[in-house]
């Protein structure tokens, strides 16, 4: 479906989070690959003291530090699309100064305020949010790996990284979070199989850390390594991060399970992926310690050291807390595997499986957007009365 009418002015809010504002531009980035859909990017600062504001107060400015953000003032736009909880007071508050029907609002990935108070809400299975009209449920988060972003990054790589030997394997490092931890046995322990499939193919390794990889599990992987290999290690601001260059030489791709860009990132290229699993314990599908002792487990003093709240609390979300305050990301991982797209590190890449169509979420998402602006417009989901105060009636939503 296409615009009946010029695109509408719009505004991409963007915060503090990369992986939200990835997937912003990656969706502004489609909008504007075949109508010309330009937008206006505002880069927003906030106050330390914003949760209290942003989940009590309804449509509000009172979280936003202003002078350190963009202005947000008339001309008001048609349309504005954001992520994170910290963004939904303001936008709720332009669409309140210019008029609920002047301003459509679209929210990328699990929204804090009544679904209803947004057009569309684009959405991954981790979030488990019901089935509604204006949610849309896509396999995994937006992004802006492409066949053409895949092209340039090989040019710019293709000479610096023909030293390696085919095949080259990218390995991608995430860090700790929700149940997962990537400490210095993980680490070992992912070096360990990654230095086993290079060297069983004769080929070599492509790693890249990233802002939330330690350390300690960098120098963990990499002291297993002894086949060729490049390690990059992430540095904030660096200009010369090779990760889409390694997507783009790899033959195959292992990431870590924590991250799910990264995974939908990797499985966007079409090349065989592996993910490794962070978690211990039931329901792991994490590779065996090797039985030679190259890989030395976790001291008691290691795990005294490690021990978390984290985990402790994601699980207790999970059993016996309500679903809009924990997200389980394995969903996506086994959408993914059950796919075709990618075999837990450990398991056999199927030698006959032919190619997997590609993730078409944010084509669908752009879809979606471009059909709320379509003549005549869809129905617009209505908020039903209650005696409820809003900040609790989102915890009970369905």
């Amino acid at each position: 479906m296409g615009l009946n009418r010029p695109p509408p002015r719009t505004w991409l809010m963007l915060g503090h989070k990369a992986g939200d504002n990835g997937q912003l531009l990656a969706l502004a980035g489609e909008l504007a690959r075949d109508g010309g859909w330009p937008v206006e990017e505002k880069h927003l600062v906030y106050k330390s003291s914003e949760l209290l504001t942003n989940l009590f107060a309804g449509p509000t400015l009172a979280g936003l530090v202003r002078e350190k953000s963009s202005p947000l003032e008339p001309p008001w736009p048609e349309l504005i699309i954001s992520a994170g909880r910290r963004n939904e007071p303001l936008v709720r508050w332009i669409q309140q100064q210019a008029g609920r029907d002047r301003v459509k609002l679209v929210h990328v990935g699990r929204p804090w305020a009544l679904h209803e108070c947004f057009d569309l809400i684009v959405t991954t299975p981790q979030y488990r949010l019901p089935d509604k009209p204006n949610i849309l449920h896509n396999e995994a988060p937006l992004h802006r790996v492409d066949a053409a972003a895949l092209d340039e990054a090989r040019a710019r790589w293709a000479a610096k990284l023909a030293h390696l030997p085919r095949p080259r394997i990218a390995v991608a490092l995430g860090g700790n979070a929700g149940p997962y931890d990537m400490d210095r046995e993980n680490g070992a322990l992912l070096g360990w199989h990654v230095e086993r499939m290079a060297r069983d193919e004769g080929g070599s390794l492509m790693i890249t850390s990233s802002a939330r990889t330690p350390a300690a599990s960098i120098d963990a992987l990499e002291a297993q390594i002894g086949v060729p290999h490049l390690l990059y290690r992430w540095r904030a601001g660096a200009t010369d991060n090779p990760y889409l260059g390694f997507l783009a030489m790899a033959d195959a791709i292992v990431v870590t399970c924590d991250s799910m860009s990264m995974l939908a990132e990797a499985c966007a290229t079409g090349k065989p992926v592996h993910v490794f699993d962070l978690l211990r314990g039931a329901g792991s599908k994490r590779p065996p310690l090797p039985a030679d002792g190259s890989v030395e487990p976790r001291s008691a003093m290691e795990t005294l050291r490690g021990l978390s709240l984290r985990p402790f609390f994601y699980k207790l979300g999970m059993t016996v807390g309500p679903s809009r305050l924990t997200r389980d990301v394995a969903r996506i991982h086994r959408r993914q595997v059950e796919a075709g797209r990618a075999v837990w590190l450990g398991e056999p890449w199927p030698v006959n499986r032919t190619v997997v169509a590609p993730l078409g979420d944010l084509r669908r998402a752009a879809a979606a957007v471009r059909a709320l602006f379509d003549d005549p417009p869809p129905p617009r989901p209505m908020i039903a009365p209650s005696r409820l105060p809003e900040w609790l009636r989102r915890f009970v939503q369905g």
